[in-house]
């Protein structure tokens, strides 16, 4: 005996139901971990970026004054994060936990530096320059205002940086909260209770370059 094809239409509508969550499931993750992946990637371009124009300035030179050196890295840094075809957040409003950049750090790298390593020195107190997010509240670079602010002293000033025989190496380092933008955050949640990887993550994203010796 064959059921009717109301049967038929019933059992359709239920592996309907079954099949749509696990899917939407599966295209969230998918989104999420595509923007996440663009997110770390232009935090990287970011801090190359700077790593090279902070190698490049070196101590400063006759137009440059060497206090102004930091501004002009930072500046290049932030041009990456604001440029249309890479803009991410940069305000998180002071709160680690929401999307945006934490801390950028301009710092004396130590150690050899290897691919793919940093060098190592971005942690290490008195060996940085830490520049934190303040809307509009920076100095002005080449007519744009930075959107972040610097300490008042270095404690790594730009006038000590030495790029003789054996230069410095500069590093470049931006600490960034990443939040899910999709619902697939809260769906994990109610897997794994508690889990803060499923509510965001956080980008450590550093480069070092040797400073360029003077052009004599």
């Amino acid at each position: 005996m064959t059921r009717p094809s109301s049967y038929r239409r019933g059992q359709g509508l239920v592996e309907f139901a079954l099949i749509v969550p696990l899917f939407l499931l599966l295209l969230f993750t998918m989104l999420d971990f595509g923007f996440a992946l663009y997110t770390n990637l232009t935090l990287e371009y970011a801090s190359r970026e700077g790593a090279r124009v902070g190698s490049a300035l070196a101590s400063g030179n006759a137009s440059l004054p060497c206090g102004e050196v930091d501004d002009h890295v930072i500046a290049a840094v932030q041009r990456v994060l604001q440029s249309a075809g890479f803009n991410v957040p940069l305000d998180n409003g002071g709160d680690p936990s929401k999307t945006g950049v934490n801390w950028i750090r301009i710092y004396k790298a130590t150690g050899t530096i290897q691919p793919y390593t940093d060098g190592g020195g971005y942690d290490v107190a008195g060996n940085y320059n830490q520049w934190t997010y303040a809307a509009s509240g920076g100095n002005t670079v080449d007519g744009s205002q930075l959107q972040f602010v610097g300490p008042v002293t270095p404690s790594w000033s730009a006038c000590s940086r030495t790029n003789g025989a054996n230069p410095d190496k500069i590093g470049v380092a931006i600490n960034y909260t990443y939040s899910w933008q999709t619902p697939i955050a809260s769906v994990l949640r109610l897997v794994v209770p508690g889990g803060s990887f499923f509510s965001r993550l956080t980008f450590l994203d550093k480069t070092v370059m040797n400073l360029n010796p003077t052009f004599p």
